[in-house]
């Protein structure tokens, strides 16, 4: 239920222009009602020079106009007509300068493709999800196929196009059709049965490829190549497929799972097919490739046997040439002999004299240990005059610094109770006892009186 519009009051005394009015009506539209989505019937389309589409659409109790902004309609992959029965979300509003109600168009589908829209995700979201996308699972088309196979119906354009196109590209290639219906209740099973036909034949009629075409159309009429059934049948498929379902722009579950998927049923046929201009033009050029290399290799080979044919020589001179190289080999091999044998010698004298050499002289070893034992004795005799000497020079050094050589010379050492040695009398007291140290031993004495200061000298001088 729409709810009750909001209502603006105006006050009695001012008057309203139209603008303002049908502004206001506007916006209080577009905020009452949000996008939905409506379905009629197509009519009255005028696509205008700016790209933008107008059209009425209608049913049996009302119409309306429409209008979908260039922006808008390049998101649609196919074009309405007169007559055609869409769903389109759309916004309502006022169209201000002529104060048209009008509904803005969003988005266009097909009446009816939303269910079947949604039922193709579904479809292709599970049969993805199982892995019978992935590319891993693709087979490649043989380069040179023999029998090539055909589903499709007996009636439809695609089989035409094909066939036309098979004949044109490779008129040697057998193509075999199966025929099946490629649209209604019936046509998904009846698919499947013509796809494992197919897959049934064997030699010699063995197909190496396989076409499912079929011309363009709704996506009601191409639903049957997104059935699940028809899916797995071609994952399934011995041979590799070919999908040429409908035009450039349309898409069915078929294009995914086939091995190969080609825009249109004519470009499912140059693709499984060799093109036989082409392959007779490479047929020439490796025919003459070929006659050129064997040309080559006969000439390499004359060039061979000639040279050959100039080095043969008769048995005779093979023998002597024989003889003479086995006359030379003797020769070298007489004076190698003499060489390593000569060689021999010259190592055997050097050994013998370096064995004299070395072998040892008792006489002359006595003569030796002798001088050495004379050098020995003179050094050792020298070293210890050396040392005498040194030491006599320190012993003189010693006693020149010895204390009791002063001492024999009439001088004594005094210290005091602590050991300590007395260098001025004036720090001594009455009565401590002193040590005094001569040349000829030591003596204790006390001191009497304080001995005089230096003031004491001055006054009795």
């Amino acid at each position: 239920m729409i709810p009750h519009p909001p209502s603006f009051d105006v006050p009695a005394a001012r008057v309203v222009p139209v603008g303002e009015l049908v502004r206001r009506v506007a916006a209080l539209l577009e905020r009452s009602f949000p996008l939905s989505w409506v379905s009629g019937e197509v009519s009255n389309l005028t696509k205008a020079v700016s790209g933008h589409w107008y059209f009425s659409l209608k049913d049996r109790d009302a119409q309306v106009r429409c209008v979908m902004f260039r922006n808008r309609n390049q998101q649609c992959d196919w074009a309405p007509r007169d007559g055609d029965r869409i769903e389109a979300r759309v916004l309502p509003g006022l169209y201000t300068p002529r104060g048209d109600f009008q509904l803005q168009v969003e988005q266009m589908r097909r009446a009816g493709a939303g269910a079947l829209y949604e039922a193709f995700l579904r479809i292709k979201a599970a049969l993805e999800a199982e892995g019978l996308f992935a590319g891993g699972r693709k087979r490649p088309l043989p380069a040179h196929p023999r029998v090539i196979g055909v589903v499709t119906s007996l009636q439809a354009a695609a089989l035409r196009d094909v066939l036309t196109t098979l004949a044109r590209r490779a008129p040697h290639v057998e193509v075999i059709v199966i025929p099946t219906p490629v649209q209604g209740a019936e046509a998904p099973q009846r698919i499947v049965q013509a796809i494992e036909a197919a897959c049934r034949l064997d030699w010699p009629d063995r197909i190496d490829v396989l076409l499912v075409v079929r011309g363009g159309g709704s996506i009601e009429d191409l639903w049957a190549f997104n059935d699940e059934g028809v899916a797995r049948a071609v994952a399934t498929s011995r041979v590799p497929v070919v999908s040429g379902v409908g035009h450039e722009t349309d898409f069915t579950i078929v294009d995914f799972v086939a091995d190969v998927r080609a825009p249109t049923p004519t470009a499912a046929a140059e693709l499984a097919s060799p093109d036989a201009s082409a392959l007779a033009v490479r047929l020439a050029q490796r025919t003459t490739a070929l006659r050129r290399a064997s040309e080559r290799l006969l000439d390499v080979r004359g060039q061979r046997l000639d040279e050959a044919a100039r080095r043969l020589r008769s048995p005779e001179q093979r023998l002597a040439s024989a003889r003479e190289r086995l006359q030379s080999l003797e020769r070298r091999l007489q004076r190698a002999a003499a060489d390593a044998l000569a060689a021999t010698v010259r190592t055997v004298a050097a050994l013998h004299l370096r064995l004299r050499s070395a072998r040892p002289d008792p006489a002359r070893s006595t003569a030796r240990a002798d001088a050495l034992r004379d050098r020995l004795r003179r050094s050792a005799g020298q070293r210890v005059r050396d040392a005498a000497t040194i030491l006599l020079g320190a012993r003189q050094r010693l006693s020149l610094l010895d204390p009791r050589g002063i001492l024999e010379r009439g001088y004594a050492i005094v210290t005091d109770g602590d050991g300590r040695v007395v260098v001025d009398a004036s720090r001594l007291r009455p009565h401590e006892r002193l040590t005094i140290d001569v040349a000829l031993g030591r003596a204790q004495v006390a001191v009497v009186a304080s001995p005089p200061t230096d003031e004491t000298l001055s006054a009795r001088a």
